[in-house]
């Protein structure tokens, strides 16, 4: 049994994700370092109970930065997946 709470963190609400789910039914979620694509189908399933057809990944790495100090530093990583569901099929969103 897979837990849900270890895969996905959020759903990511930009103008470029809103745009995606209203025309093409996809989704982005932020993901955990280790999630993979059949880690992610199964707990976007299990949570919102509709069917993926596709699931991309992508591996965002973090910028550098310039501290207050002037010291280096590097914003984290982030792992995002775009959930492309079954035609008709929904996630309702409440913000």
């Amino acid at each position: 049994m897979i837990n849900a709470e270890q895969i996905l963190k959020t759903i990511r609400l930009t103008e470029k994700s809103n745009q995606l789910s209203s025309n093409y039914g996809q989704y982005t979620f932020e993901v955990y370092p280790s999630a993979t694509k059949h880690t992610v189908r199964a707990a976007v399933e299990q949570t919102f109970k509709v069917t993926v057809t596709r699931v991309n990944i992508q591996n965002r790495k973090g910028k550098p930065k310039r501290s207050r100090q002037g010291r280096p530093i590097k914003t984290s990583d982030s792992k995002r997946a775009i959930v492309t569901l079954k035609t008709g099929d929904k996630i309702e969103l409440t913000s």
